[in-house]
């Protein structure tokens, strides 16, 4: 859609499945690009996170396409609380359905984590206002500015379900010698970031130390080069290939001056009767025992200190339920994250429901979205009076492309085209603005070049074993030798005999039923680039292109198995 200028209907399909287009669209970590087939051909995936940016950035006005809510309602109330992406994903899915939606948050704006600890210069605040608006425009009852101070009390408001979706709100903190001293020049990275967010911190030091390797590190960094640091470093525990952040977090930081520093763990806070001086590092080696299990060992150099005026402590973050008391019926595993059934997203209290951070831990937003879409699942089964456990298959269909003998409805060329850069602004300019966005977006012109780098990994290849006449044409045209006739046998025997031995054990290999001559087609999905020359080649039709469409259970009607309504109100 987006290379054909559909933008508008390119983002509402990404809104129906991933809620913010937009926001993702700059912010998202991008665990689907590892899986596109154009790193089969060349080193870069489809820049699939930024073509949904360019899906949100010329969209016409959808607010007409989004979904209506009823004017009566169902007769239940939701509680959610947080107003960050998972509970924002849960109202998105319950409120068109008629459920009251009560969302509690401490903040006076919604959007959590994506407003407090994501800058501005990734995550415009027009950008974050628009998306949170779509959900907030969907009547819910709002309670801003006021935390949840006890789960009890929230209980005994009579919510039909409850949903947390809070985040892990505490960052890990440093504990050395001299820390405490020198606390007033001694920062956690989240709070940080949520203050600088909020207006309430509005300058650095010149000298900057950010402790940690994730991306929240990577946003303290260059959050303190914009407000005043001249020399900003991140030193980090681990190797930088080790680093938690993303290799495109990494590259910005070090595009913008600051040098990541690794290998070197902190040993104490020097101060100067309590006014920060700077931090003492000891020089590690990593080291690896026969399991892989990696230990840090001093390397025997001399300890390192550099000087500074503030440090940013960006190691970790922890899950915080200090409101919920320990009696109510909600239990908790050792590391102080709740009991959840994985697929419900259900904890011990039955109508008490986790998602996102909360649930888990520290993560992403695609997978606070993720958490939330099962949740509402869950919580609308649970107010119809139906086993939470019991989830439909998602749909499927699939249709074949073949438009005539050797025609397809889409194009099939496999070229060598490498990922196009995303324009940036300079660093004279951004540097200046902590408001800037640094990323400029593709425009339309470079999207259609992107987009147009995907090799359809939708449209399937389809064997019908009883068309096959055992001609072996489309062995020959293969370009990636991922079919194979041969004798069946054993799995571990049968990937060893294949044209191109199938090593990777965790893709299945597709074997068709027997053939004529005793012989079977094997198809090693892993390598399969999806091109269509087998099917163009088959002189019988026994292989087509199938454009394979899947519908994920969303809450509502798809989710039930009964077909008793709620109660209007």
């Amino acid at each position: 859609m987006i290379a054909a200028g559909r933008y508008s209907d390119a983002y509402m399909v990404n809104w129906n499945s991933n809620v913010f287009p937009g926001i993702l669209g700059r912010t998202c970590d991008r665990p689907c690009e590892p899986a596109c087939r154009r790193v089969r051909v060349e080193k870069e995936p489809v820049a699939i996170c930024r073509l949904k940016r360019v899906a949100a950035d010329y969209k016409d006005d959808i607010q007409d396409r989004l979904p209506k809510v009823p004017k009566r309602k169902n007769g239940k109330r939701i509680a959610l609380v947080g107003a960050g992406p998972a509970s924002l994903a849960v109202a998105r899915d319950l409120a068109p359905l008629g459920y009251h939606i009560v969302v509690y948050d401490r903040d006076l704006h919604a959007g959590g984590m994506m407003r407090t600890q994501i800058p501005k210069f990734r995550l415009p605040e027009t950008v974050l206002d628009e998306e949170v608006g779509y959900i907030l425009g969907l009547g819910l009852e709002t309670r801003f500015g006021r935390g949840v101070e006890s789960m009890k009390a929230l209980l005994a408001e009579g919510y039909d379900a409850i949903f947390v979706g809070c985040g892990a709100p505490r960052g890990r903190d440093l504990d050395v010698p001299g820390r405490r001293e020198a606390a007033a020049n001694i920062h956690l990275g989240i709070d940080w970031l949520a203050s600088v967010s909020f207006g309430h911190v509005t300058s650095v030091g010149k000298r900057v130390l950010v402790l940690g390797g994730g991306n929240t590190a990577m946003d303290c960094c260059r959050s303190a080069r914009r407000l005043g640091g001249e020399d900003v470093k991140v030193v980090v525990r681990s190797g930088f290939e080790e680093m938690k952040a993303s290799p495109w977090e990494k590259e910005d930081a070090m595009h913008e001056g600051i040098p990541i520093l690794n290998y070197m763990v902190p040993k104490a806070v020097t101060h100067d009767h309590g006014r920060l001086t700077g931090m003492v590092f000891e020089k590690v080696r990593a080291v690896y025992d026969g399991r892989g299990r990696r230990d840090l060992v001093p390397t025997g150099e001399p300890d390192v200190h550099l000087e500074c005026d503030d440090v940013l402590v960006a190691v970790g973050q922890e899950n915080a339920f200090p409101w919920i008391e320990r009696d109510a019926g909600i239990e908790f595993d050792n590391r102080g994250l709740p009991r959840l059934d994985a697929s419900t997203l259900q904890s011990t209290l039955p109508n008490v429901f986790f998602g996102g951070d909360a649930a888990f831990g520290p993560k992403n937003i695609i997978w606070a979205v993720a958490h939330a879409r099962e949740a509402a699942v869950s919580i609308d089964k649970l107010c119809h009076g139906e086993d939470v456990r019991e989830r439909p298959v998602p749909k499927s269909l699939l249709t074949s492309q073949k438009m005539g003998i050797h025609e397809w409805s889409y194009d099939n060329q496999v070229s060598l085209d490498k990922r196009y850069r995303v324009p940036t602004k300079d660093n004279k300019i951004v540097l200046k603005d902590i408001k800037v966005e640094v990323e400029l977006g593709y425009d339309p012109k470079l999207a259609l070049a992107e987009a147009e780098r995907c090799l359809n990994c939708d449209v399937q290849t389809v064997f019908t074993s009883k068309l096959c006449i055992e001609c072996d044409a489309c062995v020959d045209i293969c370009p990636m030798d991922c079919i194979t006739f041969t004798a069946n046998g054993e799995e571990g025997d049968l990937r060893a005999r294949l044209n191109a031995p199938a090593k990777n054990t965790g893709q299945d290999l597709y074997v068709s039923d027997s053939l004529k001559t005793g012989r079977v087609m094997v198809k090693d999905e892993d390598v399969c680039l999806h091109c269509s020359l087998c099917a163009e080649r088959c002189p019988t039709g026994a292989w087509d292109m199938q454009k394979f469409l899947i519908e994920v259970t969303h809450a509502g009607h798809g989710c039930r198995s009964k077909s008793k309504e709620l109660t209007t109100s």
